[in-house]
């Protein structure tokens, strides 16, 4: 604990890259009296509404909210949308130096619809068509231009078109040249595109996905990840091994819901670490403070297994708070008693 507590007090000194799908959160808050009349659905009387970073801006809003230097590259569109986008992340510190505008693009919003503690619906709007050659070749030349500045580097893939095999060949080449950390949130099937990162964060289904969708199967040929069947956890286990190997990573952490996470190290170690949630509201962005808090970690000199832990640490306090959420140094210390 004492050694958590000396990586969490040095978090706010790392500088951070953060490049991927931009997200506005919208979130619609009321209450529920009656059913309408119209459907069998609540009638949600709504009282007020708040717009907050959410994808890639909230992975930077995580790091925002721990006091350290964060830049975010992507795209958003010529809306107002944008305009809600960009003053939420003035007002949180958060530098959008590599963000384009893209007038043919809408911004990507999610709208949730709350009623008390309760999420009704959620309603998206978005482009997930690839970036044009063009744009992805700027964001790529903003990155190569500013790469000296940051310590570490954060792909948030979303799937909404920002991050494709083009802009990562020459990213992870870049970091690597450069000796920089290199993080990845992956989207299941684009796992071949990042092989050679420094790490990757998926959650359980993304890890299933992956294996299905690459075909691997183990030496033996026993275990056959294209089946439909849910993964046990020697199943994850097996998966994660191949997994790590497949994409040369140094490490891979798996997040696991309500038990906690496994840490997978170049070498052959595994360690399960069990989740520190006290109470779960919304597990909304819970990921994002994931691999925020273990980049940082990382930056300032953790290790794979220190920065998993004070992860954790992380992801338990922002599960307890309704709607995307953030954690910072006072709030972690805390958590450790």
């Amino acid at each position: 604990m004492k050694q958590f507590r000396e990586i969490i007090k040095k978090l706010n000194q790392a500088r951070v890259l953060v490049i991927g799908d931009l997200i506005l959160d919208e979130y619609i808050w009321g209450k529920v009296e009656r059913i309408s009349p119209e459907a069998p659905v609540p009638v949600v009387w709504a009282n007020r509404m708040t717009h907050i970073p959410g994808g890639a801006a909230n992975v930077a809003n995580n790091i925002s909210s721990y006091g350290a230097k964060v830049c975010l590259a992507g795209v958003i569109g010529s809306d107002k949308n944008a305009d809600l986008l960009l003053n939420a992340l003035k007002k949180e510190n958060i530098s959008t130096k590599g963000v384009t505008v893209m007038p043919e693009r809408c911004t990507t919003v999610k709208t949730r619809i709350i009623a008390g503690h309760q999420q009704v619906v959620r309603v998206d709007w978005e482009h997930a068509e690839p970036l044009p050659k063009e744009t992805t070749r700027e964001i790529f030349n903003f990155i190569k231009d500013n790469i000296k500045s940051f310590d570490v580097i954060i792909i948030e893939d979303y799937g909404k078109g920002v991050i494709n095999a083009q802009l990562l060949e020459g990213l992870i080449l870049l970091a690597q040249t450069h000796k920089k950390i290199i993080l990845v949130d992956p989207k299941e099937d684009h796992f071949q595109y990042y092989r050679g990162v420094t790490s990757i964060t998926p959650n359980r289904k993304e890890l299933e996905n992956a294996v299905r969708n690459l075909k691997i199967k183990d030496k033996k040929n026993k275990f056959k990840f294209d089946s439909e069947k849910l993964f046990s956890d020697s199943d994850i286990e097996s998966a994660g091994k191949q997994i790590l190997e497949y994409l040369e990573l140094e490490s891979l952490l798996v997040t696991l819901g309500e038990q906690g996470m496994k840490l997978f190290e170049k070498g052959g170690k595994i360690t399960h670490i069990p989740t520190v949630a006290q109470e779960v509201f919304d597990v909304s962005g819970a990921g994002d403070t994931v691999i925020a808090t273990f980049a940082l970690s990382l930056a300032v000199g953790a290790s794979k297994l220190e920065a998993a832990h004070i992860a954790n640490y992380a992801a338990g306090i922002v599960v307890g708070k309704v709607g995307t959420a953030t954690t910072n140094q006072v709030e972690l210390r805390e958590r450790l008693g």
